[in-house]
């Protein structure tokens, strides 16, 4: 990508739209478009039409989704299906007959199967039952997968995949209806430091294992792979490395300096029992993730102890 490109970062209020809007202005990228969910209802198929029609961007970042942890995918199923698929599609087809030159449209672990086989290759995807508790938002990712292929294949556009494993890290979503379990770990934990609490609540049994990549590495693969990489398919961003659930409890109790114990709620569901990626691929591509989990948490939780928690 040339500096003088236009840039749509579609969501780049977001966590990893705006790590991606970080990264660039770093590197001297001048020319952004960005429009606010409140500017620009991306599930509107003509106010998209339009947008792009006026602002014909160069280059496209697909950040733009519904997002939420267990409790929200599985509660509002149909609100992430429907705002997935149509936010997607949308933008996908709107980059197509503006003629924008290449895209990236950024999925999620959650597409593979359930069950998996560990780590998780590319391959893995649509050869298995997919977690029930977020599988409409899997199904709206995997439909945006297929769709960005069906546009290379058909019309011959530059459209690329990526599929990023669990995300923490600057303007993350610290809400405890639905955030993910990293951010809504340090918010409990600070919390329960803060007021002196005796207990600290985890859900489930914490053995689930989960791989957490900083959004600053992401955001830097994605740069990376806009670069370098064109091909059909997904191309999975993440560490290659995996805690369990109660080890991060652990880690995060130790970070926050909480003096309690941790106790678990068996009555809450564990979801996957482990989600590691394979980025074998990634690597081969020539990228690698340089922040260490530890460090990634204490930078964060530096930056947010002081302020308020959303």
């Amino acid at each position: 990508m040339n500096t003088e490109a236009s840039v749509y970062i579609a969501g780049h209020n977001g966590m990893v739209g705006s790590a991606i809007h970080r990264n660039l202005k770093a590197r001297g990228f001048k020319h952004f478009i960005t429009k606010s969910s409140n500017e620009l209802d991306l599930r509107n198929q003509a106010a998209v039409n339009a947008f792009f029609d006026t602002e014909k961007p160069d280059y496209v970042f697909l950040a733009a989704a519904r997002v939420g942890g267990i409790h929200a995918n599985n509660t509002l199923r149909a609100d992430f299906i429907y705002d997935n698929i149509m936010i997607q599609s949308n933008v996908i087809h709107a980059a197509h007959t503006s003629d924008v030159t290449k895209l990236l449209f950024l999925g999620s672990s959650c597409i593979y199967p359930k069950f998996a086989a560990q780590p998780m290759s590319e391959a893995a995807l649509l050869t298995g039952e997919l977690e029930p508790t977020n599988e409409p938002y899997a199904i709206a990712k995997i439909a945006g997968v297929k769709m960005c292929d069906a546009y290379r294949s058909q019309h011959g556009r530059d459209f690329i995949s990526v599929m990023p494993t669990n995300l923490y890290g600057p303007n993350d979503n610290y809400d405890l209806d639905n955030s993910h379990v990293l951010p809504a770990l340090l918010r409990k934990f600070h919390t329960a430091r803060k007021n002196n609490d005796p207990e600290v609540v985890m859900w489930g049994t914490g053995s689930p294992k989960r791989e957490f990549m900083h959004v600053d590495d992401l955001a830097e693969a994605c740069i990376y792979l806009m670069d370098n990489y064109s091909d059909a398919g997904v191309v999975n961003i993440g560490t290659g490395e995996e805690i369990s659930i109660y080890e991060l409890a652990q880690k995060i109790s130790h970070i926050t300096d909480y003096q309690g114990v941790i106790t678990k709620d068996l009555s809450k569901p564990d979801g996957t029992p482990r989600k590691l990626m394979d980025v074998s691929l990634l690597h081969n591509l020539g990228f690698k993730h340089k922040i260490s989990l530890d460090v990634g948490i204490n930078s964060v939780y530096k930056s947010l102890k002081d302020k308020p928690w959303y």
